[in-house]
């Protein structure tokens, strides 16, 4: 398909060819269906390849991290299974299709799948990428990772767990988990089935589809965001639905521990929140709001149906489902992933209101929309109007 072509379609129906040069899609194109006769138990593999398929050649950014050291910006490609790395200071041409990165950690030896978030040791470089489906574990890359690389260390952790921080006074390392909400605590180099040293969980946590966490290291404490969904899965008809929330928790907090203060309430604008980070130095708490297409700054020590102090949105912006952020303080600089653009945004760290970008990395072309295609783990066909239908 030529490039300009490409660059309005959001995703490609096209048939299989040998050529395909992608490691992970031939895999799986190479892979055997099963099918069962609804009239017997009995299976049969088809080896027919499909009449066409709907996919998104490009990457999907879920996470973003940045390493102070070096001043590179590793992005997770949750689409193609992948950690892209570039320079800071790229910046893609308004009329070049993409920019290409420095290197890139992808491939069947990697274990790379549904990662949802990443960590860069500020000491020595490692990189720590959580797997949010089926994986269940963290894997850790040595800094200077590329290509086809095994991890240097795996930990089990549980299903679902989403985002990680580190204390690195202390060397422990925490793990968010969706479902049943609740927040692990391991050593920070534990490898293997090691266990966590402690777990905030319980209904006094008022933890609620937990995502996004960071640490305010000076202050202590622990930030966590939730969506608000809520059930326990052995009490039939408990399931409910709260607001959006970010709950705050002694950094030493184990077992059902209430929070020391709760953001919540529509004034918040909290709309499936994301990626956090805390500048304990300005008392000002960072966080993506992916529905809300906006970044919303709150102060470290609000509390209740507040506003935010500074909102980043507008079409001047370009962000698009921004997913995860990251912090360069030494430039006092912003950077976003956005999961409907397969870009990186980059603003001035106190940008308020509808910013341009400083620059923008691209890897895809300009006005890209994005399939968004996360755990696509069904499908179904509705006959009325001719539409596939994918939940994510």
């Amino acid at each position: 398909m030529p490039e300009e072509e490409h660059a309005g379609t959001a995703a490609r129906s096209a048939s299989f060819d040998k050529n395909d040069d992608n490691d992970v899609l031939a895999l799986l194109r190479g892979t055997s269906v099963y099918a069962a006769s609804q009239e017997s138990a009995q299976t049969v593999e088809v080896g027919r390849q499909p009449v066409r398929r709907l996919w998104d050649t490009d990457p999907s950014y879920g996470s973003i991290a940045f390493d102070t050291r070096t001043g590179k910006v590793f992005l997770q490609d949750l689409n193609l299974w992948a950690i892209r790395i570039f320079d800071r200071t790229t910046n893609t041409p308004a009329n070049a299709v993409r920019s290409e990165p420095e290197r890139v950690i992808q491939g069947k030896e990697t274990e790379l799948q549904f990662n949802t978030c990443m960590y860069i040791d500020p000491k020595n470089g490692d990189i720590y990428t959580v797997e949010n489906d089926v994986g269940d574990s963290i894997k850790v890359f040595s800094q200077d990772a590329s290509g086809h690389t095994a991890p240097k260390r795996n930990l089990k952790v549980t299903h679902r767990a989403h985002t990680i921080t580190v204390d690195e006074e202390k060397e422990e390392l925490f793990v968010s988990v969706n479902y049943p909400p609740q927040v692990e605590v391991y050593r920070k180099t534990a490898s293997g089935n090691e266990k966590p040293l402690r777990v905030v969980t319980g209904e006094s946590t008022r933890l609620a589809d937990v995502h996004g966490i960071a640490i305010d290291d000076k202050a202590k404490e622990l930030f966590v965001n939730n969506w608000g969904h809520i059930s326990q899965y052995n009490v039939p008809g408990s399931g409910r639905f709260e607001d959006p929330s970010i709950t705050v928790y002694p950094l030493d907090a184990s077992g059902d521990t209430a929070p020391l203060r709760v953001i919540q309430g529509p004034r918040t604008q909290l709309d499936w929140p994301g990626a956090m980070f805390v500048d304990p130095d300005k008392g000002e708490v960072y966080v993506t709001n992916s529905v809300g297409q906006s970044i919303l700054v709150f102060g470290a020590k609000d509390k209740g149906d507040v506003p935010p102090r500074r909102i980043l949105k507008g079409p001047r912006t370009r962000l698009s489902y921004p997913a995860s952020l990251a912090v360069d303080i030494k430039n006092q600089e912003l950077w976003i992933s956005n999961l409907g653009s397969a870009s990186a945004t980059v603003y001035p760290l106190t940008a308020n209101g509808d910013v341009a970008p400083l620059r923008t990395i691209r890897s895809a072309p300009a006005n890209k929309v994005s399939l968004k295609f996360g755990k696509t783990q069904a499908v179904t066909y509705d006959t009325k109007r001719e539409e596939i239908l994918v939940p994510n």
